[in-house]
C-alpha cells in the first residue's frame, strides 16, 4: 500500500507541472484508491490516509484564486473550495447536492448551462482533453455577471461505481482587468493615458476615413511647470493639474471630445466636429482663457499659460503621422514662447536638413573637421577698438554646406553632443590663445557659449580648470556666455557652479538679457561680470522710445550692480552713437564686422 500511496504522491506532483487545476483531480483518484483493495482491515487502514489527505487538499484548495468544483454524473457536488463558494454565492451545504441552479455561461454569444459545456464532446487524441473557454462570462444565482478562464476536464474511472467525475476550474478575470485598466489611467487624474491614446487612435481614424470628416489632436502643455512646482510646491501644482483635467472633463459632452492626460503636464484632446482650422484654433483659446484665472491659492488668482501643438487631418498630413506632428507642433509653440498656438502644416515645417542624417554625421562631422570656430569682434562704444570677442561654431557639411547654428545647436543638446562639441570649441580658444600670445597678438578676451547640457554633467569646472592649465592660458582672457532663460533653471544650483566657476579666474556673461525673468535680487547674486542685452530689445531702438527707455534703464542697472554692459545686433552708426551716449559698454553686431574665420579676425587685431 505504501508503494501505492507513494505512486499516488508522484502522481499529483506530475499533475502539478501540467497546469492550473489538475490537483483538485487528488480528491477524486482518492476515492479510486479506496476501492483498490479487497480487506476491510486495509480499507480502515486506507481510509484514515485517504482523510489525512483530503483535509491535506481541502485546505490547499481553499487557498486557491481559483473556484474549483469536483462534479458527478448527475451534477451532484463531490467537493467545492471557498473561492467557488464565493464566486457562485453558495455556501457549504451545497455538497452532496445537486449544483442547482445551473450557473450560466457565456462563451460565444448565446448564454448556456455549464452543464451544457460540460456535455459538450471535443474530439481528441487524448481520452480526457481538457476543454478551455477563455474569456467566457459567469452569471450565478444573483445575476450577477463575471469575466472568467473556465477550463473542463473528466475523469473516468472503470472500478469506482459512480465511474465518472467532471472537474470544473474557474479563474475570475476582475481583478486581473482592473489592474490592466489602471495601465490604461494617469495616476493622479484618473484620465485615459498615453497607451489608451495609442489603442484608441487606430479606430478613430477608420471612423474618420469612413464618414470623411476632419480631426484634430491637440497637445496642451502648461508652460514653466517646473518652475511653478518649484514655487509653490508638489502637492499644489498636482491640484492644478487636477482641477485642470475636472475643468476638461466638463467640456467633453458640449464638444464631443475625448481627454487624455499622457504625461506629468501633458493633456491631449482629440476633436471630430469642428469644421476649420480656425475653429480648432478659437477652441483652444477658450481654454486658454478659462485656464488664466481658474486657479486660486490663498486668495491669489495663479496665472497660468497653457502652448498648444495641433495636427489636423488632413491638413496636417496622413493619420499615421498625426501624433508625431502634434508634438512638433508643441515643440514650435513651447519655443516661441508662453501661451503660443501652432498648428502643423507641412508647408510650414519643410525643411531641407534632415534630422536623421545631420545626427548620423556630427560624429564624424568632428573629426573630419567639418566643424569650426569663427570669432565676431566685441568693440568698446567710444573708441570703437577691439576688446574681446565672441566664439561661435559653424558646419560646412559635405552634402549640405553651411548650416545654420539654429538648425544643429538644438539637436545636438537634444542628444547629448552638445558636450563633445563644447569641449572642441573650448580646445580650439585655447589653442588659438596660445598662438596670438605666441604670435605677439593682441591679447583679446574670448567668451564661448555654455549649454545647460554641459554644466548638467557636473565635470564642466574641472575640465575647463585641467584645460587652462594644460594650455597655460591666462584666464582673465576667457569668458563663459550662459543665456538668461538658462540661469534661472534651478537658481541656487546654477549660482554654486558658476561661483566655482569664477574662481578659476575667468569671466561670467548673461547672455539674451531682458528676454526671460530674472529678478533683480537673483541678478545681484549671480556671479556675472557683463550683462548681453538682446538683440530684439535694440532692433528698433531708433524710432521706439519705450525700447529706448528699456535698454537706457538696463544699461544704468548693470552699472549700479557692478557690471558692464554690451549690447548685441547693433548693425547702423546711429545705433551706435545711441548706445555711447547711454553709457554702453561694449557693442556687438554687423556694423563692426559679421563672425569670421579666424585668418580674417587677425587682420582685424593687426
Amino acid at each position: 500500500m505504501d508503494n501505492n500511496i507513494a505512486t499516488f504522491q508522484a502522481w499529483i506532483h506530475g499533475m502539478g507541472n501540467d497546469g492550473y487545476m489538475y490537483s483538485a483531480l487528488g480528491i477524486t483518484i482518492i476515492l479510486f484508491m479506496i476501492h483498490t483493495y479487497s480487506t476491510a482491515r486495509e480499507k480502515k487502514k486506507l481510509r484514515h490516509t485517504v482523510n489525512a489527505y483530503i483535509e491535506v487538499f481541502q485546505k490547499a484548495f481553499d487557498l486557491s484564486d481559483d473556484a474549483l468544483i469536483i462534479l458527478s454524473t448527475s451534477y451532484k457536488v463531490i467537493y467545492m473550495n471557498k473561492t467557488a463558494m464565493t464566486l457562485l454565492g453558495l455556501d457549504k451545504n451545497i455538497i452532496d447536492k445537486v449544483l442547482t441552479p445551473m450557473p450560466k455561461i457565456k462563451r460565444k454569444r448565446e448564454w448556456e448551462s455549464l452543464s451544457t459545456c460540460i456535455s459538450e464532446k471535443v474530439v481528441s487524441k487524448n481520452t480526457t482533453p481538457v476543454r478551455a473557454y477563455p474569456k467566457s462570462i459567469l452569471k450565478d444565482r444573483r445575476d450577477k455577471e463575471t469575466e472568467i478562464n473556465l477550463f473542463i476536464d473528466t475523469v473516468k474511472m472503470t472500478e469506482v461505481s459512480t465511474g465518472e467525475y467532471t472537474v470544473v476550474s474557474m479563474h475570475d478575470l476582475s481583478q486581473a482587468n482592473a489592474h490592466a485598466q489602471m495601465e490604461y489611467k494617469h495616476s493622479l487624474t484618473k484620465l485615459p493615458n498615453q497607451l489608451q491614446i495609442l489603442q484608441d487612435l487606430p479606430a478613430l481614424f477608420s471612423k474618420v476615413h469612413i464618414e470623411n470628416n476632419k480631426i484634430a489632436l491637440i497637445l496642451l502643455d502648461f508652460d514653466n511647470f517646473t518652475r511653478l512646482r518649484s514655487i509653490i510646491g508638489y502637492e499644489q501644482a498636482n491640484k492644478v493639474v487636477l482641477k485642470f483635467s475636472q475643468y476638461l472633463n466638463t467640456i467633453v459632452s458640449t464638444f464631443n471630445i475625448s481627454v487624455y492626460h499622457t504625461f506629468d503636464n501633458h493633456f491631449l484632446l482629440t476633436v471630430s466636429n469642428l469644421e476649420s482650422i480656425e475653429a480648432i484654433e478659437n477652441f483652444v483659446k477658450e481654454i486658454q482663457a478659462k485656464l488664466a484665472n481658474f486657479y486660486k491659492m490663498e486668495d491669489v488668482n495663479l496665472h497660468l499659460t497653457v502652448s498648444a501643438g495641433i495636427a489636423v487631418y488632413p491638413d496636417s498630413g496622413s493619420t499615421r503621422q498625426l501624433l508625431d506632428n502634434a508634438y512638433k507642433a508643441l515643440t514650435k509653440a513651447e519655443n516661441d514662447g508662453d501661451g503660443k498656438i501652432e498648428v502643423f502644416l507641412p508647408q510650414k515645417s519643410q525643411s531641407k536638413y534632415d534630422e536623421l542624417t545631420l545626427h548620423n554625421d556630427m560624429e564624424g562631422g568632428l573629426a573630419r573637421g567639418e566643424f569650426e570656430v569663427y570669432y565676431q569682434p566685441i568693440v568698446k562704444a567710444d573708441t570703437h577698438e577691439i576688446v574681446s570677442a565672441e566664439a561661435l561654431i559653424r558646419w560646412i557639411h559635405p552634402t549640405y554646406g553651411f548650416i545654420p547654428p539654429d538648425v544643429f545647436i538644438g539637436l545636438m543638446e537634444k542628444t547629448g553632443f552638445i558636450v563633445k562639441l563644447g569641449r572642441f570649441i573650448l580646445e580650439e580658444v585655447l589653442k588659438q590663445q596660445k598662438r596670438w600670445e605666441l604670435f605677439k597678438f593682441k591679447q583679446i578676451g574670448v567668451s564661448i557659449n555654455v549649454s545647460m547640457v554641459e554644466i548638467a554633467t557636473g565635470e564642466f569646472v574641472e575640465h575647463v580648470k585641467e584645460k587652462l592649465a594644460y594650455h597655460r592660458v591666462n584666464p582673465e582672457f576667457i569668458k563663459f556666455e550662459i543665456t538668461e532663460g538658462m540661469a534661472m533653471i534651478g537658481e541656487g544650483e546654477t549660482e554654486k557652479y558658476f561661483h566655482r566657476l569664477k574662481k578659476l579666474g575667468v569671466s561670467i556673461l548673461l547672455d539674451d538679457f531682458g528676454t526671460g525673468y530674472t529678478s533683480f535680487t537673483y541678478l545681484k547674486k549671480f556671479p556675472a561680470d557683463i550683462i548681453k542685452i538682446d538683440k530684439t530689445l535694440v532692433d528698433y531702438i531708433l524710432e521706439n522710445e519705450e525700447d529706448q527707455r528699456i535698454v537706457k534703464a538696463m544699461i544704468d542697472l548693470g552699472h549700479n550692480l557692478g557690471m558692464k554692459i554690451v549690447v548685441e545686433g547693433v548693425e547702423n552708426k546711429a545705433m551706435v552713437t545711441m548706445l555711447d551716449s547711454y553709457g554702453c559698454d561694449f557693442i556687438q553686431g554687423y556694423y563692426f564686422s559679421k563672425p569670421l574665420p579666424v585668418f580674417e579676425f587677425q587682420k582685424l587685431l593687426r
